[in-house]
């Protein structure tokens, strides 16, 4: 069976970390809706019958009617596709959510907090949703699959083997479990990041475009055909904004005129947006927020200070003042190997801070 499998695309996200770049979040979101309608689009061109969204369709905090509707319409487009949705952290299926009270396109089937399954010719589609914010239990280690005759389909919304916390409040999943039960395909979605394989049987399709600079890479769709022996699967990248880091030296530089120079000489490709991260020693104080006040070229969306200060620690042990005792201790303890160099690293940058 051929289908389309996305998740998290996080419709009316706020975009918080690039609203204060002038309307780079309102483009953000605009880009959200070009990026959908790429999906809705391939799917009628390709004739596929089933459509797998596997949470955080939209922001349930920020998401407004006229953006349900716009997303409702265009599934209508799609009429003939079976378009199954399992409801994630972001987006639960609430009492008073949308996937609870608006009126849904016919093709349209929305998962609830109680596992069911879906009967096809030739597939069954297994399905489960958040109905809170947070999600610890399923009740999925209870489920077996009734006849693996059939293609087998799981989809839902959750943490792959997740260790901490954090990660057992957003539904962890384990990976043993998943192949023991013998799913044909599982559509995850949550983490934003795709684990794409060709043949693969558990698959994160990523969020449909980055939200920042936490989510470097590609980001897109996975398409494909199920089978029992093998699956056929493709991803298909739709966003043509990336979000890149590039490092930068700063040892050689001497002075913030040169630091801006430098900034503004690097190489920077179209359809990208940067974080620059200063890296080395620094030879004179770097107030990032100062920086931001020159004229910088408009792909650079945030600048992360990583340096060190270029301290002469032989020269300064040699000042008759408590600057000069301290950078004794200090040299003593490199000498010694009593602590890793990071640490004595850290603990020179304190104490001159403090003793200047």
């Amino acid at each position: 069976m051929k289908f389309v499998h996305i998740a998290d695309t996080h419709f009316d996200a706020p975009f918080t970390t690039l609203s204060d770049k002038g309307n780079l979040g309102e483009q953000r979101r605009i880009e959200q809706r070009k990026v959908f309608k790429k999906v809705i689009n391939f799917i009628k061109e390709n004739n596929i019958k089933y459509f797998f969204i596997s949470g955080d369709l939209y922001e349930h905090q920020y998401i407004r009617k006229s953006t349900i509707e716009y997303i409702n319409n265009l599934f209508k487009e799609i009429e003939n596709t079976q378009i199954f949705i399992a409801p994630g952290n972001h987006d639960p299926f609430l009492q008073k959510s949308y996937y609870n009270t608006f009126v849904w396109s016919d093709n349209v089937h929305i998962f609830n907090s109680k596992i069911e399954k879906i009967e096809l010719e030739g597939a069954d589609i297994y399905g489960f949703g958040f109905d809170d914010f947070y999600c610890s239990k399923t009740g999925l280690e209870n489920l077996t699959i009734e006849n693996k005759e059939k293609i087998n389909i799981l989809i839902m919304h959750g943490t792959l083997d997740g260790a901490n916390l954090e990660d057992m409040q957003y539904n962890s999943i384990s990976t043993k479990m998943l192949k023991e039960k013998g799913f044909d395909y599982v559509a995850l979605g949550h983490i934003h990041k795709n684990n794409f394989q060709e043949d693969g049987r558990i698959i994160y399709p990523g969020s449909t475009i980055s939200l920042g600079f936490d989510e470097l890479g590609k980001h897109g769709m996975v398409i494909g055909e199920i089978n029992k022996e093998k699956n056929n699967l493709k991803f298909i990248p739709l966003d043509e904004t990336e979000f890149v880091e590039q490092n930068l030296n700063c040892t050689e530089i001497n002075s913030v005129e040169e630091l801006i120079e430098k900034i503004n000489d690097l190489k920077l490709e179209e359809n990208k947006l940067y974080k620059i991260i200063l890296t080395g020693k620094r030879n004179f104080e770097i107030n990032i927020y100062y920086l931001y006040k020159y004229y910088l070229n408009e792909k650079i969306i945030k600048i992360k200070n990583n340096t060190k200060p270029n301290y002469d620690v032989g020269k300064i042990s040699k000042e008759n003042n408590l600057r000069g005792l301290y950078a004794k201790e200090i040299i003593e303890e490199m000498k010694n190997k009593n602590y890793d160099e990071e640490i004595i690293e850290k603990a020179l940058e304190i104490g001159m801070e403090i003793l200047k």
